[in-house]
């Protein structure tokens, strides 16, 4: 069985393969409708939970803040920040 340490090294070897940190040009078309939920996907991802990924937890800030870049970028492209915004207050407050 592999154990948690191990796991961690294996994601840090494969992010580490020469060309991870290249720069890749993507050309995507997505629905608004997937914008939004692909948005929440990544913020809630990264509020990083104890035990819920190794993957997760071995993301650095830059990488944090480059996901957070991309999904606001996304929103913003889509013209979605402010219902974004909107939802993602909702969402807190049926949370509590």
């Amino acid at each position: 069985m592999i154990t948690a340490n191990d796991a961690a090294k294996v994601f840090d070897t494969v992010l580490s393969i020469p060309g991870m940190n290249e720069m890749v040009k993507m050309d995507l078309k997505i629905s608004r409708k997937n914008v939004l939920l692909l948005s929440h996907l990544i913020q809630d991802g990264l509020k990083i939970r104890e035990g819920s990924s190794v993957l997760l937890e071995s993301i650095s800030e830059q990488g944090k803040t480059e996901l957070e870049g991309i999904s606001q970028e996304c929103l913003q492209k889509a013209g979605l920040i402010e219902l974004h915004e909107k939802l993602a207050g909702i969402s807190a407050s049926v949370k509590g």
